[in-house]
């Protein structure tokens, strides 16, 4: 929980009684890998903090072959929020790609939190927006050559290349997985 509240308080203050507030609102829950926290043709119903593992946002194109959109790992708000907030069906899956550790935030709780705690709406609003842009944030541009997509996902998520399946970082990239074989081996 320390790290769920060390992230929260980056974007605002809260009283030891807030504090103790949120944690009592908060569950734990244990993903195993390949299970979901959220799939798509279903309404989201939970917030979620990463303490420990990652999750990717995938969906199926018209083609049905699936397509890995971002990767969140720890210290990370996980949510398919404007769904959860609209009460609407995801059009896309939050998929563990390893066992997971998170607190998570039934929608009831989550929002008594807004209703109880002065300001915890500009708090909530601030961690929303860095999920949303950690989950849009755009992925390799096509245009750009293989080599360049995988020196910028090596960039931007540093940790993850020994921890995510190589058929997931080469869907990520756009490319097959033999491809992306031949590029490790050719930077090495």
């Amino acid at each position: 929980m320390e790290e769920m509240i060390e992230y929260i308080l980056q974007f605002g203050n809260l009283n030891k009684q807030q504090i103790d507030l949120v944690i009592s609102k908060g569950e734990i829950l244990q993903l195993k890998k390949e299970d979901y926290f959220s799939e798509a043709g279903r309404i989201p119903k939970q917030v979620g903090f990463i303490v420990e593992g990652v999750i990717r946002g995938c969906y199926y194109n018209n083609k049905g072959e699936e397509i890995t959109r971002c990767f969140i790992s720890e210290n990370s708000l996980v949510c398919d929020y404007v769904n959860f907030e609209a009460n609407a069906s995801s059009s896309e899956y939050l998929q563990a790609v390893t066992d997971c550790s998170l607190i998570v935030f039934s929608k009831k709780n989550w929002e008594e939190l807004s209703h109880i705690i002065v300001g915890w709406d500009n708090i909530k609003n601030k961690m929303v927006q860095l999920c949303m842009y950690q989950k849009s944030r755009k992925g390799p541009v096509i245009s750009q050559d293989a080599t360049t997509r995988y020196l910028e996902f090596l960039e931007n998520y540093p940790s993850l290349t020994n921890r995510v399946p190589l058929s997931y970082i080469a869907s990520y990239l756009g490319i097959t997985q033999q491809s992306l074989s031949r590029i490790r081996k050719n930077i090495r």
